[in-house]
C-alpha cells in the first residue's frame, strides 16, 4: 500500500531554516491529529481526499470511518463495503468486546448488525490467525 493512502495519527511538523542555510522539517511535541473515533473520517478526508468505498475495524474507534465510508453516494451506491473483525479467540489472540477497556467494540458492533455491515468473528471464521499456528 502506498504511504499515500495511509492514515495514521500525526505531530506537528514545522519549517525552519538553520544557520548554515539548510531548510529542514522539525517535529515539535504537539499532536497535529489523532486517528480514532471521529478524528478517523477527518483525517482521511485530509490525507487522501476521498470517501472510502471500503473500510474495515475493529473497534468503537472505527465507527465514525464506518458511518463515513456508508453514507457515501455516487458511482460506488451501493458497492460499499464495512466491515468489522470482532476479536472473540483469547487462546489464539486477544478478546475485546462491550465491557473491555482496550480496543472496546459495543456501540460499532451494534450498528454493524442493525445495518447489515460485514462481522468476521475472529474464533468462529478463521481457521489459522497466525502463520505459525498452522
Amino acid at each position: 500500500m502506498p504511504p499515500e493512502q495511509v492514515v495514521g495519527s500525526s505531530g506537528v511538523v514545522k519549517f525552519e531554516m538553520r544557520p548554515d542555510g539548510l531548510p529542514v522539517l522539525v517535529k515539535i511535541p504537539e499532536v497535529e491529529f489523532v486517528d480514532d473515533g471521529p478524528g478517523k473520517p477527518v483525517g482521511i478526508n485530509r490525507f487522501i481526499g476521498r470517501r472510502p468505498i471500503f473500510a474495515f475495524g475493529n473497534s468503537d474507534g472505527d465507527l465514525q470511518m464506518l458511518q463515513w465510508t456508508a453514507a457515501g453516494g455516487g458511482a460506488h451506491l451501493g458497492t460499499r463495503f464495512m466491515g468489522l473483525v470482532h476479536h472473540t479467540d483469547a487462546e489464539r489472540e486477544y478478546a475485546y468486546d462491550r465491557q473491555s477497556k482496550v480496543g472496546k467494540l459495543d456501540k460499532a458492533l451494534d450498528e454493524a448488525n442493525s445495518k447489515g455491515w460485514t462481522i468476521a468473528d475472529m474464533k468462529q471464521d478463521w481457521r489459522v490467525i497466525f502463520p505459525f499456528q498452522k
